[in-house]
């Protein structure tokens, strides 16, 4: 797990810690400092905790022109017991969705496990961004966790899309990949 970095091939186009919009903002990372842990496994130290002891991210890009924040995922995602879906909601999507954010892209390709809990956060998030246009989509969740998704019926909400080649793209074009995986 700590040899499991962040995408970093966009810090040339955007760094949460440098952005003042960012909920992330004068962030300090470590490159050799390893303290934050998913079940004793220690993760590389440039995740950020966001309030979740069992799932960290990194904002990887947030366009306030475009509308639209990719966000990628480390761990375990557990709504029923950590309520992740409130944290995420409260202490990062709701700040962005202030500065003009209302589509929402989730890299979960490090996601190693879903448990659900109650819809109302994934259907007042649905709410929210519909009036503005906006949408949330889960990009590359693994099958055991998407199989968990599913069965919660949360693709009411989210959609899920497979992109495994999203790496080789750039922002815009991840985004416009997104929306007509959607149509």
């Amino acid at each position: 797990m700590q040899d499991i970095e962040p995408y970093y091939n966009w810090r040339h186009l955007y760094t949460a810690e440098e952005d003042p919009l960012s909920p992330f903002y004068k962030r300090e990372y470590s490159e050799f400092e390893y303290s934050q842990t998913i079940y004793n496994y220690y993760i590389h130290p440039q995740w950020d905790d966001f309030g979740s002891r069992t799932l960290y991210m990194k904002l990887l890009m947030a366009d306030y022109e475009n509308g639209f924040a990719i966000i990628e995922l480390i761990g375990e995602w557990n709504d029923a017991i950590e309520n992740d879906i409130m944290t995420i909601r409260r202490e990062v999507t709701d700040h962005l969705f202030q500065r003009g954010i209302y589509k929402f892209v989730l890299i979960a390709e490090n996601v190693l496990n879903f448990h659900s809990s109650d819809d109302s956060y994934y259907e007042d998030w649905k709410e929210q961004l519909v009036d503005e246009g906006g949408w949330v989509a889960v990009v590359d969740l693994p099958g055991q966790s998407q199989y968990d998704f599913v069965r919660a019926g949360l693709p009411r909400y989210v959609t899920l899309i497979e992109l495994e080649q999203w790496r080789t793209m750039k922002p815009e074009a991840l985004i416009q990949a997104v929306e007509e995986s959607m149509q």
